[in-house]
């Protein structure tokens, strides 16, 4: 299975349980510090060498959540332990963060551009998707000079593709007919 699918399940389930508790913004920072632990270059090798016995894993996380506060992260980490998926840590917090901007009216917006945009065009673009929305945007920016020019926005399940390509495409399309 991939990594992101069981990143949507977790994230999901712990964000729920966050969320009743009143703890989302609490539980992100834990998130954060064990995606943190997991992609240092030694404690990420220490959680995911299958050498190292389980019990010494689970008492390293164990460690990074001492307080009665984070019994839902120590959970989580021990979990993720036992089930050899902590390398899944930094997956889940994506997601955990998408869940929370979510739950506070905001919606993200993956926008791929053939150069990278300046403050002012970024913010020109996040103000578009908003109206055309009706929605706060945050912006997640990624290069692609392969579109040319415009850009592509995918926001959840909606697809904006003002891109040069698929401008071109469409032209060349319409003129073989």
């Amino acid at each position: 299975m991939a990594v992101r699918g069981v990143a949507k399940r977790y994230a999901r389930a712990v964000f729920d349980l966050a969320q009743e508790a009143g703890t989302i913004e609490a539980v992100q920072a834990d998130l954060t510090t064990l995606a943190n632990a997991v992609t240092d270059r030694v404690v990420g090798a220490f959680l995911t060498d299958p050498s190292v016995h389980e019990a010494d894993k689970i008492n390293a996380v164990r460690a990074l959540f001492t307080g009665p506060e984070q019994q839902l992260t120590r959970s989580l980490a021990q979990m993720l332990v036992q089930r050899r998926r902590i390398d899944a840590a930094p997956e889940i917090l994506e997601v955990y963060r998408d869940l929370a901007l979510e739950a506070r009216g905001i919606a993200i917006a993956d926008v791929t551009t053939a150069v990278e945009l300046s403050e002012q065009e970024r913010a020109e673009v996040r103000q578009r998707l908003g109206s055309i929305l009706g929605k706060q945007i945050e912006l997640r920016t990624n290069v692609d000079p392969e579109i040319i020019g415009g850009l592509v926005a995918r926001v959840g399940d909606q697809l904006i593709d003002g891109s040069v390509t698929t401008q071109l495409r469409a032209m060349r399309a319409a003129l073989a007919h």
